[in-house]
């Protein structure tokens, strides 16, 4: 074997590590990338339940505002009648 050829196979034997190691990196970063998508929709979804639970809530203190504000009304033109 010439020392060219001897070369050429450390050469190419360092290239073929290199290989294997990009491809390890690649599953490593797919992994990662498939575990944040993961966790981003369940953030999502938390979230959506949340924001679903405080339009509810709202909804229902509206409600109460309403009724409460139609008893005013109510007690405040019981009270000019009385007073007329």
């Amino acid at each position: 074997m010439g020392e060219e050829e001897l070369y050429l196979r450390a050469r190419i034997k360092e290239l073929e590590e290199k290989l294997a190691q990009v491809r390890l990196s690649r599953r490593v970063l797919l992994y990662l990338l498939e575990k944040m998508e993961g966790e981003k929709e369940l953030l999502l979804k938390k979230l959506e339940r949340e924001n679903e639970r405080l339009q509810r809530l709202n909804a229902r203190y509206a409600r109460s505002l309403w009724q409460k504000n139609r008893r005013i009304v109510e007690l405040e033109s019981k009270l000019q009648g009385k007073e007329s």
